[in-house]
């Protein structure tokens, strides 16, 4: 009877010192997410693919300015791309502008940015003149309005192609003619993933302020993900490399992020979110753990600053 006390407790031992080090080993992410006000959200391991955190992650919504990621794609994924090519600056691209009330890169009429440019002006701040003249650009047809179709015909071919089965696009900046403009969270960051494989996409997506050469009425644009924007200005989030805001009337606030730390990335996606600065810092830390010496902690009602414009 001792023998099997003795044996017992020699059991139980073993059990809590296993059980000491399951508990030591779980990775941060591994406790629950922290709750977030966007209405749609999706943590993905940039690496794996895994998903980390989701909150309705098939659920379609308007997705605004986070257009312009696949937008960017297109472009940059077309074989023989000349990056240095000139494209001619047309009045419409900034009529529409003006019709739209939409963030613009206050391009210049007649001006000739190459296509390098015109891909930083459209992802920095958010310019829809510059995505204006990319699809006009790079679409196929005798007419604008051909060539527009035809580029957003790529765009929803190349979703497809991606497997992102829950988005369909009707614009190529954003701005929905239809209300037709739609996405996940989760295809969100399929795409998201897709696209920063490209190194000229994750270098755009990552600048901070970019000289727009004459070519705009602006000296430099400047990203308006202030993740990446150092403080006072932006946040300075440490490890943030990207991706992209979107602002609309039916979208609400949305934002796409990535953040790298100890070799590990995440790819995160927020729509509808008026909290989208706060719970893109609290998802990031929660999934990487929080920076050394960061203090990046913002209180719920902090101030997002975005234009008045539709973006």
């Amino acid at each position: 009877m001792t023998h099997l006390i003795r044996r017992t407790r020699a059991a139980l031992a073993v059990t809590v010192v296993a059980g000491a080090l399951l508990t030591v080993s779980v990775p941060a992410h591994a406790a629950a997410s922290p709750p977030v006000t966007a209405a749609g959200s999706f943590v993905m391991d940039g690496g794996t693919g895994a998903t980390l955190s989701s909150k309705n992650p098939d659920t379609r919504r308007q997705m605004a300015s986070t257009t312009k990621i696949m937008t960017a794609t297109v472009v940059t994924t077309l074989p023989g791309l000349d990056l240095g090519r000139k494209v001619t600056v047309k009045q419409e691209y900034l009529d529409y502008v003006y019709r739209e009330g939409a963030s613009s890169a206050q391009l210049k009429a007649g001006a000739t940015p190459t296509v390098r440019q015109l891909l930083y002006a459209m992802m920095l701040p958010s310019g829809c003149d510059a995505a204006y003249a990319l699809a006009d650009t790079f679409g196929s047809g005798t007419t604008i309005a051909a060539r527009k179709a035809d580029f957003i015909a790529k765009m929803n071919a190349k979703a497809k192609a991606l497997g992102m089965t829950n988005t369909v696009y009707d614009t190529f900046d954003g701005i929905s003619p239809t209300g037709n403009n739609l996405t996940t969270p989760r295809d969100l960051a399929k795409l998201t993933r897709y696209a920063m494989t490209n190194t000229l996409f994750q270098a755009v997506v990552r600048t901070t302020s970019y000289s727009s050469g004459g070519t705009s009425a602006l000296a430099t644009w400047s990203n308006t993900n202030l993740l990446v924007q150092p403080r006072p200005t932006g946040y300075g989030f440490p490890g943030a490399i990207g991706v992209k805001t979107g602002t609309g009337t039916a979208a609400g606030k949305c934002l796409v992020f990535s953040v790298t730390r100890n070799g590990k990335t995440i790819i995160g996606v927020l729509l509808n979110d008026e909290e989208r600065y706060v719970d893109s810092m609290a998802l990031s830390d929660w999934a990487l753990g929080p920076a050394a010496g960061s203090k990046t902690a913002l209180q719920r009602g902090s101030t997002d600053p975005v234009p008045d414009v539709r973006d």
